[in-house]
């Protein structure tokens, strides 16, 4: 399927992590360095998947694998080891 079969979210959480799944904080939970709200911006990315932003994060967003395809934080590329995931919340899909 190419990626504008597919329905697309209006939204997402992006969560950025200090690298894979699995690394924990000092109180044993799953670290996590900053969460943002992103919202479909209508436009689709280099990639060929759905543009979103908000909160000072843009991202193509694959909606079938949910992968991050590209991320950029207040402008800038992740930090090395960063990581950029979706938040398991459902995403809320447009009416089609």
């Amino acid at each position: 399927m190419t990626p504008a079969s597919h329905p697309v979210p209006d939204r997402y959480t992006v969560v950025l992590r200090p690298g894979p799944p699995g690394v924990q904080d000092a109180k044993g939970h799953d670290a996590v360095l900053r969460t943002a709200r992103v919202a479909a911006t209508g436009a689709t990315g280099v990639s060929g998947y759905p543009y979103y932003e908000g909160e000072g994060v843009r991202a193509e967003i694959d909606p079938e694998s949910r992968a991050v395809e590209a991320v950029t934080v207040d402008g800038e590329e992740l930090p090395y080891g960063w990581i950029a995931q979706l938040a398991d919340d459902a995403p809320d899909i447009r009416p089609t």
